[in-house]
């Protein structure tokens, strides 16, 4: 069969990829194709991070290309351009920023802190450009988390260079104070050294900022959802009912500041014996519980 652009495009319009449930003429990720005799070159382009599934992709269009239309060589070079997604109203961006992502709970010790950095860490490997705000004053945890030390740099601009480990840039008080020293701050002082992590900071072009908000409902949250434009949040807890209860006042929080829910993250849902049974440690399926009762996702039970 002769091997032709028009031909290649239909084929592709047959491959659906499962993480959007489109086909890829339909997703717009098919930016050009090449032909050569029955040699093809196709250039994709992703709109989200998934480069550890690159390879299977590239597989399934070769093998497609290979037995439905007789191509010999086939040549795929894949990118990935990660839109912003703007959901609230009368804010304006964080210039160069596309895309803030709170990880919150309701309580403190379950985890976020960790979930957060992990997070971050995974949206990087898969090729997203990643920033993370350790946005907890009194208790910040992020400089540890990526064995950092030192002081940020200040720029020309009069700005705070982010510290850079493990290819995240972050920011946080854990750099401005020493470890040991308690960070005795009111209110108002918090409120102005968050929105100073924010707007006092070169970030430079990310795909995702991702910030590790403090635990709770209180001052500090409030002033960030209402500060920046959020893509979403992400609420962390543990199985058992003291830590869904602040979870769920969590949840309603953001419900309540039109911030879009991404879902829930089960931590400590269950330690894992040297036999490989589980032992639910805190109780079982409480955070997968939550997720379906107040209508989001469950993201994940760790």
């Amino acid at each position: 069969m002769l091997l032709t652009e028009a031909a290649i495009r239909a084929e592709c319009a047959q491959i659906i990829d499962p993480n959007t449930g489109l086909d890829l003429i339909t997703a717009n990720a098919v930016r050009a194709v090449g032909v050569d005799g029955q040699n093809a070159a196709i250039e994709l382009q992703m709109g989200y991070p998934a480069k550890s599934e690159h390879p299977a992709l590239i597989a399934r269009i070769s093998e497609r290309l290979k037995s439905r239309l007789g191509a010999q060589a086939v040549s795929i070079h894949i990118t990935t351009k990660i839109p912003a997604h703007k959901v609230q109203k009368e804010l304006s961006p964080l210039p160069g920023v596309k895309n803030i992502i709170a990880i919150a709970s309701g309580k403190g010790g379950v985890g976020k802190s960790t979930t957060a950095v992990n997070l971050a860490l995974a949206l990087a490997a898969e090729g997203a450009i990643v920033g993370i705000l350790d946005a907890d004053i009194y208790g910040p945890s992020q400089p540890r988390l990526l064995g950092l030390s030192g002081k940020p740099q200040v720029t020309g601009s009069n700005k705070l260079r982010p510290m850079e480990g493990y290819g995240l840039k972050t920011m946080s008080m854990g750099f401005m104070v020493d470890e040991a020293t308690p960070v005795i701050w009111r209110g108002p002082m918090v409120m102005k050294a968050l929105q100073q992590f924010f707007y006092d900071v070169e970030w430079g072009d990310l795909d995702f900022l991702v910030i590790d908000l403090p635990p709770g409902t209180g001052d500090a949250q409030l002033t960030l959802i209402q500060a920046v434009d959020l893509a979403g949040a992400v609420i962390v807890t543990t199985p058992q009912p003291v830590a869904l209860a602040d979870a769920v006042r969590g949840i309603t929080m953001f419900r309540k500041l039109e911030v879009p829910l991404l879902g829930v993250i089960e931590n400590m849902a269950y330690y894992e014996l040297p036999d490989g049974t589980r032992d639910h440690v805190f109780g079982r399926d409480g955070g997968a519980n939550t997720a379906k009762k107040y209508d989001t996702e469950l993201l994940g039970q760790i």
